[in-house]
């Protein structure tokens, strides 16, 4: 029997086909899943900004409820990481008993996550937002927004599970669907219930939650059926969903620096907006609408750091230091590559984004500046990204979470806070945009010093 299992792990694809074909035929689902994930917060963004009267109101109101729907998102997706790797460790030796507990424990998870995240659209979101803004028309906007974004976010919640599930698997494909299908809806939905058409009620930045929960539970439900449907490599039942103790800590000893990863995104939204309100509002909306451009790009840096994990992790289950080198090769070439043209692309058509939203001239000058400035750090912050993605398929979640810490906290908000304060001094604004070019670059070296040691310690000593 254990035979039989090993020649079925040894004729998979993860095993057998060309790294770099593979990582291709992963990757571009991913990616295309990750950039319609930022979909959801960019039409939005696009929709209420054009409101009339009161669009660059609502543009600030989105842009302080954003740091909470970041953190469901990375608490989500990062159980959904460690989900990810531990099943395709799992299935890469052959243990599909211990993949389906994986995948039935990423559930019970999901349930958890969810209700935390409801108590606090119930209890929390006006306190919240009171932290950041003391305009009662634009705080009232936020709480609205953010109250609906919370309350209905299993949505987007258990989605993260059965995403990271299907790509544990090698299809990656179905997920894409599943994300496309969702964002088609929302942006469908957006006008008719933002702007009140087909004879239903204007409904504002309301509608523009309600569009987006909409959007992500159909999302949720394509999964599921994809997962029952297609994979077969997984067992299901609730005796897999019954808390396994030595599970959850396996999901979260990797799941756990990508939820930081991702939550110091969170994180670092919400200091940087408390830091940029001291110049104005206006920058602290330029800068909103700046972040949710760039995640089309970084969230696709993302998608292909999902494809790096599973394919290091399933081969190095597997013990074979050859594909796991190339996986870090490709895993590395390929985000740059993705970044580059993200960086070429936002520096050519920085303005006509910028105009797309509706801006007033001050802010629409600001976002282009902070555009032309960031994009500058891409190719850093994407070798970061492939670096992280690389250490959490080693099981070097610690050396991921030190990347994280220093690229979206240590190396931010202290030199953020410096710059804002000799901007209010009489320095040029476009001085406190470099903070990110200097946060990713003092990262990436850090990160290199790590890689030579995990080289060292964990892949030479592969067979």
């Amino acid at each position: 029997m254990q035979k039989e299992v090993i020649m079925e792990t040894n004729e998979s694809p993860m095993a057998t086909e060309p790294v770099n074909k593979l990582m291709l035929k992963m990757g571009i689902p991913m990616i295309l899943s990750m950039m319609l994930q930022a979909v959801y917060n960019i039409v939005d963004s696009a929709f209420v900004s054009n409101m009339k009267g009161t669009g660059e109101i609502a543009l600030n109101a989105l842009t302080l409820a954003f740091p909470v729907q970041m953190l469901i998102v990375a608490v989500g997706i990062g159980t959904g990481v460690g989900v990810n790797a531990l099943l395709a460790k799992s299935l890469g030796q052959g243990d599909k008993e211990k993949a389906s507990k994986t995948a039935g424990n990423g559930i019970f998870l999901a349930t958890v996550i969810y209700v935390v995240f409801f108590i606090f659209g119930i209890l929390g979101t006006k306190g919240y937002i009171a932290t950041q803004t003391s305009n009662i028309q634009i705080a009232e906007m936020a709480t609205q927004y953010l109250c609906i974004c919370c309350v209905c976010s299993f949505g987007i919640i258990y989605f993260s599970i059965f995403e990271k599930v299907l790509q544990a698997t090698g299809k990656s494909l179905y997920s894409t669907i599943a994300q496309i299908l969702g964002a088609v809806v929302n942006i469908i939905l957006d006008p008719i219930l933002i702007y009140g058409m087909f004879g239903l009620p204007e409904l504002g930045v309301k509608g523009a939650a309600l569009a987006t929960v909409i959007g992500q539970v159909v999302s949720c439900l394509c999964a599921l059926s994809f997962h029952f449907k297609v994979n077969k490599e997984v067992s299901n039942g609730l005796s897999y969903i019954k808390p396994d103790e030595t599970i959850i800590k396996g999901i979260y000893a990797i799941g756990f620096p990508a939820i930081i990863a991702q939550a110091l995104m969170s994180v670092m939204t919400y200091a940087l907006n408390v830091i940029f309100v001291t110049i104005g509002e206006n920058v602290v909306t330029a800068y909103g609408l700046y972040y949710k451009i760039q995640q089309f790009i970084l969230f696709a840096a993302f998608g292909l750091r999902d494809a790096i994990t599973p394919i290091v992790s399933f081969n190095h289950g597997m013990n074979s230091k050859k594909r796991v080198k190339e996986g870090i090769k490709y895993g590395m070439i390929y985000t740059l590559i993705i970044m580059f043209v993200g960086f070429v692309g936002l520096e050519i058509f920085a303005e006509p984004f910028a105009t797309i939203f509706g801006l007033s001239g001050e802010t629409a000058k600001l976002c282009i500046s902070a555009i032309r400035v960031i994009s500058i750090s891409y190719l850093f912050a994407g070798a970061n990204v492939a670096f992280q993605g690389i250490f959490q398929a080693l099981d070097s979640g610690v050396e991921s979470l030190v990347i994280s810490i220093c690229r979206q906290f240590l190396f931010v908000v202290p030199v953020a806070w410096e710059f804002a304060r000799l901007v209010m001094l009489g320095s040029p604004l476009w001085v406190v945009w470099t903070t990110f070019l200097i946060a990713e670059g003092l990262s990436v070296v850090i990160a290199c010093l790590f890689m030579r040691k995990i080289y060292k310690n964990k892949i030479l000593r592969l067979i």
